[in-house]
């Protein structure tokens, strides 16, 4: 009779591709899950972004499977023109307790692609998330600081100091970045925009609005436990999650963000200017 010895190494092998199949075969019943396994102990750290070169302006991401660099820029002048004349318009509106209307640069449409989640045939996604700007990081402690001793004033006194970020937005905000957050992802749930932008960052953003914009970036997601997280990143997750306590309520838990680094610009408005032509960096 022929006997088949496994050594030691067989064992392993066998034991990982038993364990394989069972972890896939639990996340293939739970559909809102994809074929990779992205946490571990109830956070992540997102390995497909690189910021070893950030202080020369350079990010390093791994797009359409392979590891690149991407030189990030700054958000053009007649964008963030646009940008706040709306924000200051809308907060108009809000002071008079009307309400805004949902077109407009707080509510992104955000498209990305990376991997199928296990309900559908497709990677590509779309979805509409709030979005705004994140002080320049010198100012950073010092806003944040600001937003905790007024988060208890009175409507009309936190919607003045709100409108005074964006009368200054020159000279407060980071014209590199875009901000939101991912408020349904968890261990047990994952969105597909959430699996797309960790498994490959690349996407495009735009706005329901005349003028249009599209803004093509690198995505960094940060999760709030995560224990590589510098300084800086816990900083940028607790004024954006303040932020939206700030305008929204307070929540019971602090959500991941979402970092949304600028590569590129168009202007998608109609007309000879327009059309989807490139105006960042300039051609």
């Amino acid at each position: 009779m022929f006997k088949k010895v496994l050594n030691h190494k067989s064992i392993v092998s066998i034991v990982v591709l038993i364990l394989t199949l069972v972890f896939t075969n639990i996340m293939a019943d739970n559909k809102e899950h994809a074929d990779v396994q992205l946490w571990k102990d109830g956070t992540f750290h997102q390995e497909t972004i690189d910021l070893s070169k950030y202080a020369d302006g350079i990010i390093k991401a791994k797009v359409d499977g392979k590891w690149q660099e991407f030189k990030v820029t700054n958000l053009p002048e007649k964008f963030m023109k646009w940008n706040i004349k709306s924000r200051l318009k809308s907060l108009e509106k809000l002071k008079e307790r009307k309400r805004p209307s949902l077109d407009g640069p707080h509510n992104a449409m955000i498209a990305s692609y990376g991997i199928k989640r296990f309900d559908s045939q497709f990677i590509i996604n779309n979805a509409v998330k709030g979005s705004g700007f994140i002080p320049k990081k010198e100012q950073l402690k010092k806003i944040m600081e600001l937003l905790k001793t007024t988060i208890d004033s009175s409507y009309a006194v936190k919607m003045v100091i709100l409108e005074d970020f964006y009368k200054n937005a020159e000279t407060m905000f980071d014209h590199s970045k875009l901000v939101s957050l991912e408020l349904y992802s968890t261990p047990e749930f994952e969105t597909q925009s959430f699996l797309n932008q960790m498994t490959n960052p690349g996407v495009a953003i735009v706005y329901l609005d005349f003028p249009s914009f599209k803004v093509k970036a690198i995505a960094q997601l940060l999760h709030p436990d995560d224990p590589q997280l510098t300084d800086y990143e816990k900083d940028m997750v607790e004024y954006v999650n303040l932020i939206h306590s700030y305008f929204h309520g307070d929540f019971p838990k602090i959500f991941i963000t979402a970092i949304y680094h600028v590569i590129e610009v168009f202007d998608n408005s109609p007309g000879k200017k327009g059309r989807g032509v490139r105006i960042i960096p300039e051609p």
